[in-house]
């Protein structure tokens, strides 16, 4: 059993930069890909993020390429998120994910993660 907590999310001005960070409980966090997910509003959980288990490869979605920079310290046993650029339609709860396997390609899929957090609000105003 994975526990994931979240945190760090808050209110920003478009063009700003924020980070979020999520800290997993157990001694197996560098046997997991950990990935960044954000549900808008009426909208599906879409994928933002991910990380394989060792930290040498990352996926981005096509809207945040660029501009999100997902990274992990498995000795904190911490996944963090950092944005910058932040625009209107960044807005959404954001969630992070675990996903056992020590493959190089982290899974994309929301079906693919074993465990989650419980979401951090991130606002971005215009």
């Amino acid at each position: 059993q994975v526990q994931l907590l979240e945190r760090g999310g808050g209110l920003v001005q478009a063009g700003g930069s924020l980070r979020i960070s999520c800290a997993a409980s157990g001694r197996t966090f560098s046997s997991y890909a950990m990935g960044w997910f954000r549900q808008a509003p009426g909208k599906e959980r879409e994928f933002v993020a991910a990380i394989s288990s060792n930290g040498r490869s990352t996926y981005y979605s096509d809207s945040v390429k660029g501009r999100f920079t997902i990274f992990r310290d498995n000795a904190k046993n911490t996944v963090y998120l950092h944005m910058n650029s932040l625009k209107p339609e960044d807005t959404a709860v954001y969630y992070c994910a675990a996903s056992y396997g020590l493959g190089s390609s982290p899974p994309t899929g929301v079906g693919r993660y074993d465990y989650w957090g419980q979401g951090t609000q991130v606002t971005v105003s215009s």
